[in-house]
Formats: structure tokens, C-alpha cells, sequence
């Protein structure tokens, strides 16, 4: 038993690891996994900020020998990293709830006359505060933890490659070692070398050397800080000795960027290899234009937390909001640390106005279930009574978290997904030899294609071009590096686009319609002369909105042809026959907005080729696409003037 307690955390660690692996993806999945896992396993530039611990120790695990796919191997450390926090959290937990009464003030303590003990000799009333008992203690620490592996942001960044799991393991490691600088640092007054501080500036550094939201904990730290230390020329002198460690240790980290640019590895996202490229690269400075950028945007992103509150945690949501209230009155300097940390979270993250951005909350649901702890306390306080005093309570409690569990599971499962495998495979598979894909689907196409051409080697003869990346002039050393090819003979257009855009990406005076002008002018010239040596093949997306809008134009005697995933472009108005579609898509069992975005793209160029065969008279080849959206789209409805074809 003693064995137990002492380890509890890591037992519980293990617990959040199996039920984790059971929901966790074989292969890359939507937005930035795909991109993500090559960096990891060829160590390269991940985008802004560039997540240098992220990459390094991904690394590292990935040259283990596990027998596993690179990807899922490294979707494996994900759920690894989520569950070491989920211990940590839990131990932190425990910790808290030993030293409740470090974390009241002053006036919270009961202001009674000094008692005597067992052998006459007074103590201090403070002392004689309340304890709670060991297996409440412990209890409350494993609830309020199954509260958070279950919430539903918290368990899906387990489920494959991603920093965030990496930086919930990290920010779980800072606030457990600032709670234990808080409570046991035993520095004499006067005496500026604290070294349970010094640990913890460590500690600090390395959750910013992952990822930048760190600084969301700063708040929250600056008042138990001061809180212990006092504001006085004495703490300050103690926090320029935590920066003399906290800086070398970012330095350190940091310094893998240049370095690693320098070397020009497959995926060198901004060459921070000089100054100014690692800047603006480490700062964000390309993703700042989303932040603060209107009150609207804040007031959207707010009403979209405080929606998902409930979808988070489901019914334990209540616990929460109880723990709240009784963290108030029990635990003060805790409830003020963890309130300050919440709002600082919330505050910040409402106005960064990006589609995905319930990650960014992460710190505000580690904070309510922090809170949680203090609500499961007062329900197996209060309902406690007789021989069996908590098993009714902690059935109850369980009873709420099962819900969250049911509710959320099927939320965050992702081990049947193979939809981005099949479609970027399938999708580049329906491309000619030496071919070039013009397409700006980062999310379900762009990312993924990059794992299979780097880490698996699958058709490394076709070049992806991402459209939007085209508008920064970084990206032209990596198509210069992995696409030779595709830049030939552009070298007065590349230089051209370069120097119109430079002033823009420096913050300098620039001239937009000039930077636009050059960008055009390289796409449709980049189009021309890659069609001198291969296919060229254009993204739907590209066909819908730039080339209606008239962005994005084709050379001369030049039109696009509908070819299974994607358009062909062909010379002249001569049909151009398409391969069969005998390709397979896998959908799991639970769509999401990106799964059903890939099944209506792949249906609309299915009906596209359909009436394309109709327009040229080839009505037994328009049946088999036709055939084929009804056996694998059932739901999808076909356009005007492909109803009427009859299949036999």
C-alpha cells in the first residue's frame, strides 16, 4: 500500500496511457500532423515558432527501433507526453491538497487562542488548521485528474503528432515545480540564491523553448512569486539570477534553428538561418495580423469558449464550478493563482482570431480541473457518513466523469482514421510521372504529402506546391532545394516576387499592388514552363475562388480538364481521356468538418469528370463516375444534367 501512494502517479499515468492508445490515430490526420511528423523524424523547421524541444526529442524517439510506422510511432509520443502531464497533474494535486493550509490568507485562518498538544506544549493556532484525511486526498487528486484526461481538447492532443501534447506535459512540469518553490523554498530573509527557484526557472525555459503560450502562465507566477518573496530589492535581485539560467537554457534550445537551417534540410519552414529569417520566425510575426484584430473577432472566440465549456467536460463541468467556490474559502492564494491563470488564458487566446483555436485553451482547462480537485473534496467531505462514508460519493463522482468519458470519447477517437493517407496517396497516384500539383490544401493535402515523400519515400517524383506559401520568400529556397525542376528558367520572376515582397515581410513601406503583380505573374509563368517538361495539374480550391476571381490565369491556349482528384491542364479543347476511378477512400465511422470536406471535394471532381464525358458523348465512360459517387458518396447530391444518366 505504501508502495501505491508513493506512486500513484505514475500508476495513473500508465492508466491514461492504455485508454489513450486505444484512441489513438495510425496515420497522419488533418492540419499539421503531417508536416509535424517529417520534421521530427528529418529534423527539420517546423512553422513559426519553430518548436525546437518538440523536434529534437521527437527525434530522438523516432530513431528507436519500435517496429511501428514513423508516424504512428511518433503519434505514440503524443500519447505519451499527455499522459506523463496527466501524472504530473495529479501529483501536483496531491501536493496542493497536503498544504492546503500554506495556500490560505491570513484571514482565513481561524483566529483562536493557542492550543495545547498531547504533551502541554502550545502551538500555533494556524497549525491546528484544518487536515484532510489521506484517502480523500488521494481520491480527489485521481477524479479531478480523470476529469481532465476525459475533457475533450485534452485527450485528443494524445491522439496524434502534435506540440501541444509535448507542452501539457510541460506546462503540468512548471506549475508542479512552482508549487513546490512556493511551499518548500526555506531560503533565509536577505538571502537572493533560492535554489528551488533557480530549478524552476529552469523549467520554465524549457516550456518556452516548445511553445510560446507559456507566457499565458507568467501572471499567475508573478503572484505566488510575490506573494512568497515579497516585492522588494531582494526578489528582484533573485529573478535576474532566475533569468542568468532561464535565458542560456532558451539560447541553448533556440540556437537548433540557424544551425539546422544552415544544414538546408527537406523542410526548412522561413530559413531562420540569419538574423532577421529566426526573428521573424521565433516571434510569429506572420500570424500577428490574427492577433488583437477586433473586438468582434474576441467577442466570436469568447462566445465559442465559453460554448464549448460544456462539450469539454460534459456534466463534471459542475464539479468545476463547485471546486471554484470552495477553492475560494479553503485555499485563497491557490484560487487566486489558478483564477489569475484561467482569465490571463482566456484573455489572450479570445483574441487570436484562427479557425482552430480550442488548443489555446488548454491552460484554462488545466486550470478547471484544478478547481475540480476542491469540488470533489467537498462532495466526499460533506457526503461521507458511517463504515462505507465514500463509497456513495466517489460513485457519484464517477458517475458524472463516466458521462464526460461516454460523451467524449467517440469525439476524439481516431483509430480508424486513414481518410488523409488514402487521399493524399490516392490523390497524387492519379498524377503522371514527374507531374506538378498546384494546391493550397495544407489541411488535407499539403501537410500529409510531405510525410510520404520525406520519411516513406513515396513518390518523390511529383512536385506539391503550396499557392499560399508561394507569398513568402522563404519558401523559394525549399522548392529550390526538393523541386529543382519546378523553378527552372524562373529566376528573373522568383527574384522579382522576392524583392517586391521583402519591404512587406520587414515591416518596411511596400507597394501591394506591385507585390501582387509579381505573384501573379510567377504562377502563371511557373504554370507555363512546367508544362514544357510534365503534366500540370491545378487544385479544385484554385479553380473555385482564384482563377473565378481572375488571381491566378493560365498561359495561353491553355484549359483545365477534370481528372479524377484534381484539374488537368491541357492545350486546346481535345478531350483528353482520365483513368478509371478504382480508388479507395477509408472514412471512419465519425466524420468531422475535415473528413466531410475531403468526401464533397472528391465527389464534386467525380461529377465534374461525369459531365465532362457527357459534354464529349462518352456516356458509358460518365456512368462509371457516376457508379462510383453513389457507392462511395451515398449522401452526396448530383448536379443538374447527370440525374438523368441511367445506370445500367
Amino acid at each position: 500500500m505504501k508502495l501505491l501512494k508513493k506512486f500513484f502517479w505514475l500508476i495513473f499515468s500508465l492508466f491514461t496511457f492504455v485508454i489513450y492508445l486505444t484512441t489513438l490515430a495510425p496515420s497522419v490526420v488533418e492540419i499539421d500532423s503531417g508536416e509535424l511528423a517529417t520534421v521530427q523524424a528529418t529534423l527539420g523547421i517546423a512553422h513559426p515558432t519553430g518548436y525546437p524541444l518538440f523536434t529534437i526529442l521527437g527525434h530522438l524517439f523516432s530513431l528507436i527501433p519500435l517496429g511501428f510506422s514513423k508516424i504512428y510511432q511518433l503519434n505514440l509520443l503524443a500519447a505519451i507526453w499527455c499522459s506523463l502531464g496527466a501524472g504530473v497533474f495529479v501529483y501536483t494535486v496531491k501536493l496542493v491538497l497536503d498544504n492546503i493550509s500554506s495556500f490560505k490568507s491570513k484571514k482565513d485562518l481561524p483566529q483562536k487562542k493557542n492550543k495545547k498538544n498531547v504533551k502541554g506544549k502550545k502551538v500555533p493556532a494556524a497549525s491546528a488548521n484544518i487536515s484532510l484525511p489521506e484517502n480523500i486526498k488521494y481520491l480527489s487528486a485521481v477524479f479531478a485528474g480523470l476529469i481532465l484526461v476525459f475533457s475533450q481538447t485534452y485527450w485528443f492532443q494524445s491522439t496524434s503528432v502534435e506540440v501541444y501534447s509535448l507542452h501539457i506535459f510541460l506546462i503540468n512540469l512548471i506549475i508542479l515545480f512552482l508549487i513546490k518553490a512556493y511551499l518548500f523554498d526555506k531560503t533565509p530573509a536577505g538571502k537572493i540564491i533560492k535554489k528551488r527557484w533557480l530549478v524552476f526557472a529552469a523549467i520554465l525555459a524549457l516550456g518556452f523553448t516548445n511553445h510560446m503560450t507559456t507566457i499565458l502562465i507568467l501572471p499567475g507566477i508573478a503572484y505566488l512569486y510575490f506573494e512568497k518573496n515579497k516585492f522588494n530589492a531582494g526578489s528582484i535581485k533573485t529573478i535576474l539570477i532566475m533569468l542568468l539560467i532561464f535565458f542560456p537554457v532558451l539560447i541553448l534550445f533556440y540556437s537548433y534553428l540557424p544551425l539546422r537551417a544552415a544544414q538546408d534540410p527537406v523542410l526548412n519552414w522561413g530559413n531562420p538561418v540569419n538574423f532577421e529569417n529566426f526573428f521573424r520566425h521565433v516571434s510569429g510575426k506572420q500570424y500577428q495580423v490574427w492577433l488583437f484584430s477586433s473586438t468582434a473577432a474576441a467577442k466570436k472566440q469568447f462566445s465559442y469558449f465559453i460554448n464549448s465549456l460544456p462539450e469539454e467536460f460534459n456534466i463534471s463541468l459542475i464539479i468545476c464550478i463547485l471546486g471554484i467556490i470552495v477553492s475560494f474559502f479553503t485555499a485563497r492564494k491557490f484560487f487566486i493563482f489558478t483564477l489569475i491563470t484561467f482569465l490571463s488564458t482566456v484573455a489572450y487566446s479570445i483574441n487570436y482570431d484562427i479557425v482552430d483555436i480550442t488548443s489555446y485553451f488548454l491552460l484554462a482547462f488545466i486550470s478547471l480541473s484544478f478547481f475540480a480537485a476542491f469540488g470533489i473534496v467537498q462532495i466526499l467531505s460533506f457526503l461521507s457518513h458511517g463504515k462505507f462514508s465514500l463509497i456513495i460519493p466517489s460513485l457519484l463522482i464517477l458517475l458524472f466523469i463516466g458521462l464526460e468519458f461516454y460523451d467524449n470519447y467517440n469525439e476524439v477517437d481516431q483509430s480508424d482514421v486513414y481518410t488523409f493517407e488514402d487521399y493524399s496517396k490516392d490523390l497524387i497516384n492519379s498524377t503522371s510521372e514527374n507531374s506538378v500539383i498546384f494546391t493550397y490544401q495544407w489541411d488535407y493535402l499539403v501537410s500529409e504529402s510531405e510525410y510520404f515523400r520525406y520519411v516513406e519515400g513515396f513518390r518523390k517524383d511529383v512536385a506539391v506546391i503550396d499557392k499560399e506559401l508561394m507569398r513568402r520568400s522563404w519558401y523559394y529556397n525549399q522548392l529550390e532545394r526538393n523541386y529543382p525542376s519546378v523553378l527552372k528558367d524562373l529566376k528573373e520572376d522568383v527574384n522579382g516576387f522576392i524583392s517586391a515582397v521583402k519591404p512587406f515581410e520587414r515591416g518596411e513601406e511596400y507597394n501591394s499592388n506591385f507585390i501582387e503583380m509579381h505573384y501573379r505573374k510567377l504562377m502563371t509563368d511557373m504554370t507555363e514552363e512546367n508544362l514544357k517538361r510534365g503534366d500540370f495539374y491545378v487544385a479544385p480550391e484554385l479553380f473555385e475562388n482564384e482563377m473565378q476571381r481572375g488571381e491566378y490565369v493560365l498561359p495561353d491556349g491553355y484549359t483545365l480538364v477534370p481528372d479524377l482528384f484534381l484539374f488537368k491542364v491541357v492545350k486546346g479543347n481535345s478531350y483528353v481521356p482520365a483513368s478509371d476511378p478504382d480508388f479507395t477512400l477509408r472514412f471512419p465511422a465519425r466524420g468531422n468538418k475535415y473528413i466531410n470536406f475531403i468526401k464533397k471535394y472528391v465527389a464534386d471532381m467525380l461529377a465534374r469528370r461525369a459531365l465532362y464525358e457527357i459534354q464529349n458523348d462518352k456516356i458509358d465512360r460518365a456512368r462509371i463516375y457516376i457508379k462510383k459517387i453513389k457507392s462511395s458518396f451515398p449522401g452526396y447530391v448530383l448536379p443538374a444534367g447527370l440525374g438523368q444518366v441511367i445506370i445500367k
